[in-house]
């Protein structure tokens, strides 16, 4: 993969990560979904709960954009242990398929990468 994308941040209270997610599909309409990663980490792994009530606090949901990710045939997606289990996430259904790496992994495939942006 060239080009990793790390959502950093929770889903709401900035405009970060619905720009993130902006990129990233207009990113992959120039690159192979072969070229992307998707990493969620620290608060990003918010971005995956489902059931999310963006109206609520007058916000755009970012998780519809996010279910974007399969059309746009990006499956490489993955997510840190330690944060699912900091947020006691780890038996909760998640928005997205995604790939769940402990912290060691996760560092190493980002390293992989060519370029890194994070949201």
């Amino acid at each position: 993969m060239k080009i990793a994308f790390v959502f950093t941040q929770s889903p709401y209270g900035n405009s970060s990560v619905r720009e993130g997610i902006d990129t990233l599909l207009a990113m992959s309409a120039y690159c192979d979904e072969q070229d992307i990663a998707v990493f969620f980490l620290h608060d990003g792994v918010l971005n995956l709960l489902t059931g999310q009530q963006a109206e609520v606090i007058l916000q755009k949901e970012t998780a519809a954009m996010l279910k974007l990710l399969d059309l746009y045939e990006i499956k490489q997606c993955f997510v840190s242990h330690e944060d699912l289990v900091r947020y006691q996430l780890t038996h909760q259904p998640l928005l997205l398929p995604v790939t769940v790496l402990k912290k060691a992994e996760f560092i190493h495939l980002l390293k992989q990468t060519e370029k890194v942006l994070t949201f």
